[in-house]
């Protein structure tokens, strides 16, 4: 059967009184003044449908007029500091340790260490982050000549690298005398031997006052894979990393401060006093953000703990929270806050909202922080239901600067655990919310220092429950499955982000913003069915896989 023009026209109304198409966007802005859709006040209106969270809508498209690889990402994390990407991952030992959290700002996020461990290991997490990406080394491992190899191979595994200058103190400015590399060691059979026995001394070197770019060039030319940098009588004064230039090449968007190179260093503590003394250690071994880690944000223990940061510590960036409420912000903004995690009882692994009848939908949560804590300056991270690149783009559409990951990421080569196959097959990581039963009687605490006196178990005093004789659980302990390296999924996320903004017709999350709060970006309302619509559907069988 052929439809003619005529049958056509028939087919839409036979009272139909066509118009000259050249005339549909005159039509458009005319008779139709109110754009399609939803502005994000009526669509977060809880009078009319409810308190709403990120599977509940859609934001709707706009005009695409650019490539997504246009789309920029770069966002503030705090007041003062600003990522490439707007993605962290979170504070919970199955998630962030220190290979977590290099990835992350080699990637151009942020990973937050964990602090259910003690002090000293996760000081030493830190200073791991701030070693593993420089310019110049201002404080580089020095060995003696008493070295031996077997402690050079402890060395290697401690730090990740295998590059160590000697010198004849042991020390830094005192007098070069050689290197040694794993390759010198590398079948080199007795470890009782001193490494002047296999170090190279054949250097080459770099007068003090080199600058970086000089350096760089220095070190291209050598072909050598450290470039030490000596004083006029020879001692040792820093050093300069081929592996930093091949990085800078791998990792365009890496996490750094502009003035160090080294990448930024996040990590969470708790409110009690002890944690005073952590702080210390950690700010020693060069920690750039702390966030304070509770459950509840909006309390005297941490609008203390903020105040005394502040006071003692000015040149530390504060993330505070977790809040959902205004009132619950604009305590911790007046406190001195440079940020605020915004989120109760949505991530994946947490009942906080079922046991304790406490928290709020996160769409509207972010939405209500966010739009208050941006009339002062201060960002936000969405902590919390995030489970796919569209929950990502709705948190940034809500108002936050940046997202906060747990499970998305625990199942990642990179989270600390080991792989084990579940009943089913799978390959899977062990992951657990920190309210879980598992996460607050862990002994872990303790960490390998030994010193338990300082030691604190982090699921206890988030949820602050210290002294409790019963512990009330308000999360789980479960598994995830494996998802590869973040080297591959994270640059799969920021793809995602790049192309939803762009069909959104955005070139920046601060347009998004923008685009938001003067109600040209729209919202629409989803029903259970539409949501069944929207995912996959109607087939017999199907292989869900993301990216490759």
């Amino acid at each position: 059967m052929t439809i003619t023009n005529g049958d056509a026209r028939g087919l839409l109304s036979s009272n139909t009184e066509f118009l000259d198409h050249t005339k549909a966007l005159e039509v458009l802005e005319k008779e139709y003044p109110e754009r399609d859709g939803l502005d994000i006040e009526t669509l977060l209106d809880s009078d009319k449908h409810g308190a709403l969270t990120y599977n509940d809508f859609l934001i709707l498209p706009g005009y695409i007029g650019f490539p997504a690889s246009d789309v920029t990402l770069e966002t503030p994390v705090t007041k003062r500091i600003s990522l490439k990407t707007p993605l962290l991952s979170s504070p919970m030992d199955t998630v962030t340790e220190h290979n977590m959290a290099i990835h992350m700002a080699l990637l151009g996020g942020l990973g937050v260490i964990h602090h259910n461990c003690s002090p000293e290991d996760q000081a030493e997490m830190v200073r791991k982050v701030k070693r593993y990406e420089n310019g110049f080394i201002l404080d580089p491992v020095v060995i003696s000549p008493k070295t031996t190899v077997a402690e050079v191979r402890k060395l290697k595994a401690t730090w990740g690298f295998g590059g160590f200058p000697v010198t004849e103190k042991g020390t830094l400015r005192s007098k070069l005398v050689g290197i040694v590399t794993s390759r010198d060691i590398q079948f080199h059979n007795n470890d009782d031997d001193e490494v002047t026995k296999v170090m190279s001394t054949d250097l080459i070197t770099a007068p003090a006052g080199t600058t970086l770019a000089e350096a760089n060039q220095v070190l291209r030319d050598s072909k050598k894979g450290k470039l030490p940098i000596v004083d006029s009588e020879g001692n040792l004064v820093s050093l300069l990393s081929r592996s930093d230039l091949t990085k800078n090449l791998h990792y365009p968007l890496a996490s750094k401060l502009p003035h160090s190179k080294q990448l930024i260093a996040a990590a969470a503590i708790g409110t009690r006093e002890a944690d005073k003394e952590r702080l210390k250690l950690l700010v020693d071994a060069g920690l750039d953000i702390v966030v304070l880690d509770s459950s509840q944000g909006n309390s005297v223990y941490q609008l203390e703990m903020l105040k005394w940061i502040k006071q003692n510590f000015p040149q530390i960036d504060v993330i505070a929270g977790n809040v959902v409420t205004r009132e619950q912000a604009a305590n911790l903004i007046a406190a001195g806050a440079d940020g605020l995690r915004i989120g109760m009882g949505s991530g994946s692994a947490c009942i906080t909202q079922e046991v304790m009848a406490v928290g709020r939908p996160q769409a509207l949560a972010v939405h209500r922080v966010a739009s208050f804590a941006a009339r002062f300056g201060v960002p936000c991270i969405a902590d919390g239901g995030i489970q796919n690149v569209g929950h990502i783009v709705k948190g940034l559409a809500m108002g936050a600067s940046t997202v906060m990951m747990g499970g998305l990421l625990a199942g990642t080569t990179e989270s600390p655990g080991e792989y084990f196959v579940s009943n089913n097959g799978q390959l899977v990581k062990a992951y657990r919310g920190m309210g879980s039963i598992d996460a607050m009687e862990d002994k872990k605490a303790a960490g390998k220092s030994g010193k338990d006196s300082k030691a604190s178990n982090a699921g206890t005093a988030r949820y602050f429950s210290e002294k409790d004789r019963v512990l009330v659980a308000q999360g789980v302990s479960g598994s995830v499955v494996d998802r590869g390296s973040v080297t591959k999924f994270v640059p799969y996320l920021i793809a995602g982000i790049q192309h939803s903004l762009q069909d959104i017709g955005v070139r920046s999350i601060k347009e998004l913003h923008d685009g938001v709060y003067n109600k040209t970006i729209r919202f629409e309302m989803r029903s259970g069915s539409a949501q069944a619509e929207g995912n996959v559907h109607g087939l017999h069988s199907y292989e869900k896989k993301l990216y490759s």
